[in-house]
């Protein structure tokens, strides 16, 4: 049932915006009372909790999935994670943007700015060349950011050209 009514929500958010995020709303979309929901989640603020905590966690099971241990996997496994987000059959990143919107309260997005940190932060040494591999986890943020307010602006064979770059960026 949780992650039905988080399913909701993230609807929600990503067709509505973060005004139609009420209690309400979530409990009629995922088909409960008010009730019902109250009784997995106590209030709006813990839905958004819930929400950030399912993005983060998602995103790093992705990298996880893409990582293989091997010098600099890392960096290919955070750009491959990125593009499964953009491209991928679920083509995800609405639901990143419209959970950073309804995190805007500062304790509501500190979950999300500490994976944020983690994934930036985590060590480049064992790249081949671990300033280019800073720069590729910073393109593919920015990527993300682009998309998520234009997702018509590149197709998929422009996508794919960029993530073949990314990639061979990490190979220097």
């Amino acid at each position: 049932m949780k992650n039905a009514l988080l399913d909701a929500a993230e609807s929600l958010l990503s067709e509505h915006g973060t005004q139609a995020l009420t209690l309400a709303a979530v409990a009629d979309r995922a088909g409960v009372s008010k009730g019902g929901l109250l009784y997995h989640f106590s209030g709006k603020e813990a839905l958004v909790r819930a929400l950030v905590a399912r993005v983060i966690e998602e995103f790093d099971g992705l990298v996880a999935s893409f990582d293989d241990g091997s010098p600099g996997s890392y960096s290919r496994a955070y750009v491959e994670a990125t593009f499964e987000v953009l491209t991928g059959e679920a083509r995800n990143y609405r639901r990143w943007s419209a959970i950073t919107a309804a995190a805007t309260d500062p304790e509501l997005a500190e979950p999300l700015n500490q994976a944020m940190a983690r994934w930036h932060k985590r060590p480049c040494g064992e790249d081949p060349d671990p300033v280019a591999a800073m720069v590729v986890r910073l393109a593919a943020e920015g990527l993300w950011e682009v998309v998520s307010h234009a997702p018509e602006l590149y197709g998929p064979a422009e996508l794919d050209a960029l993530k073949q770059r990314l990639l061979g960026l990490l190979e220097s």
